[in-house]
């Protein structure tokens, strides 16, 4: 799944979704779509791989810095001239050579359109997703705070992902935040939420969550989701989500079959749908000005970060 967006004239979405093989580092055909008009490609969660289990997952993990995708993702953007918001997976530099037996992290970086990583721009989730035989907290540490909203040709970018979507908290503290936040005058347009929902998640919260946090932080919300099975052990729901400020659902591709067997068989083509919106920042500034939501900080807890 992936997000390419902004023309010179108007602010676009195109959005493709691409069903990345584990561990594949064959770059998605959206950059075929993001060439001219383009300006930034969005990219799932865990783009580089699904793994069966936590024991492969921390196998296949590399440091940014030396990840053959990440560097095929650089290579890419400048090929094309068009940035990238990807999910990976991220293991230090301190143990590598080290019995992989250390976490990791679910990390999103931004990719300039140069090719260019500024660190300051690099997430790591906050939220493990612990359900079911899923136990993401075994193999992956969760960051240690959240990331300044950034500047892109689109707007700014505040990034979370996936099970942070449950967290209404960080996406208040990124796109409302209280007059002692360090970015209270740069508050995110567009939240980011690169997942992989569970089939059972994903049929009952997934666009009720998306919405909610649109709604609530009057924020743009663009959801690349991955689609289809991974592998034996592993589906992911698909149906890809770019909500407006006002939380209509704007753009919606398409997810899993149901009632078929295998579940979590992709929808017929799921797999390189490409989808167009408009996204017009003009508009959120008219609802956010419309309706200003005045927090009552005096009654309950400021939310905000001081961890940038």
């Amino acid at each position: 799944m992936a997000i390419a967006v902004g023309s010179p004239l108007i602010q676009s979405l195109y959005t493709v979704l691409s069903h990345l093989g584990e561990h594949d580092s064959d770059l998605p055909p959206c950059f075929h779509f993001a060439q001219g008009q383009a300006k930034v490609l969005f990219l799932p969660e865990a783009a580089d791989y699904i793994a069966p289990d936590g024991k492969a997952s921390l196998e296949l993990a590399e440091p940014q810095a030396k990840s053959t995708f990440v560097k095929g993702l650089q290579d890419a953007a400048r090929e094309h001239g068009v940035a990238i918001h990807v999910g990976i997976h991220h293991r230090d530099e301190a143990d590598v050579g080290k019995e992989k037996s250390k976490k990791i992290f679910n990390r999103t970086v931004y990719i300039t359109a140069d090719g260019d990583i500024d660190d300051a721009t690099t997430y790591n989730k906050l939220h493990a997703f612990d359900h079911g035989k899923l136990k993401e907290s075994e193999t992956v540490q969760p960051g240690a705070g959240l990331t300044a909203p950034f500047d892109s040709a689109i707007g700014r970018i505040g990034s979370l992902i996936c099970f942070d979507l449950r967290f209404p908290e960080a996406a208040l503290a990124l796109a409302q935040p209280g007059p002692h936040s360090v970015w209270k005058n740069r508050p995110a347009q567009i939240l980011t939420y690169p997942s992989a929902f569970t089939l059972k998640t994903g049929l009952a919260h997934w666009e009720t969550l998306l919405r909610a946090r649109a709604i609530e932080t009057q924020s743009y919300v663009i959801a690349s989701a991955q689609v289809g099975r991974h592998n034996d052990k592993r589906a992911s729901w698909g149906q890809s989500i770019v909500a407006d400020p006002w939380g209509e659902v704007v753009l919606k591709l398409k997810g899993v079959k149901k009632g078929e067997e295998p579940e979590g068989m992709a929808e017929d083509g799921a797999e390189g749908e490409i989808g167009f919106v408009e996204i017009d920042l003009e508009n959120l500034e008219r609802i956010r000005e419309e309706m200003p939501l005045h927090r009552r900080t005096d009654v309950y807890s400021e939310l905000t970060s001081n961890k940038v």
